[in-house]
């Protein structure tokens, strides 16, 4: 059984506030990438979103989806704010066999350590955990179930750093 996990990090946030940092929203150019973004995750049936609860994930997803991108189920969780790559595919391995795609937005450095942990290696997963921007996406091809997710289980497929 093949499945495809894509691992987003939120779009740019702003600083103009004095919001503490789990309410930071977007910023005029996040809100641009994540629009960009969400021309991308509009060719992908996604059947489960996993984002962080923060104000910026929850952002980059709704503004995601207002430019194409769609779930099947969306969770904001705050147990992906400030995870540990291990914690997120803890996460995973809870899925459905049934889910197809599914997707984790969060936070750096996590999404380039999950990134790291789950790809064989290859010029695009260096390329991926080296350097992992606001907006970036990768598309991870998964081997097997989500219950035996782990180590070296994938390969990416597609990295893209939207701009919009």
């Amino acid at each position: 059984m093949t499945h495809s996990l894509i691992v987003m990090r939120h779009a740019k946030s702003s600083w103009s506030t004095n919001d503490p940092d789990h309410r930071r929203p977007l910023a005029p150019r996040g809100l641009r990438d994540a629009a960009a973004a969400g021309r991308i995750l509009a060719e992908y049936p996604i059947g489960v979103v996993l984002s962080s609860s923060s104000t910026r994930t929850r952002e980059t997803w709704q503004t995601a989806e207002l430019a194409g991108a769609s779930a099947d189920r969306v969770d904001f969780t705050d147990a992906l704010y400030g995870a540990w790559a291990e914690s997120v595919v803890d996460l995973l391995r809870e899925l459905d066999e049934s889910v197809g795609i599914a997707m984790v937005l969060g936070h750096e450095p996590t999404m380039s350590s999950l990134i790291e942990f789950l790809a064989e290696p290859s010029e695009l997963s260096e390329e991926a955990s080296r350097h992992f921007p606001t907006s970036a996406l990768a598309v991870l091809d998964i081997d097997g179930s989500w219950a035996d997710l782990g180590a070296g289980r994938g390969r990416v497929a597609r990295f893209e750093i939207p701009r919009g």
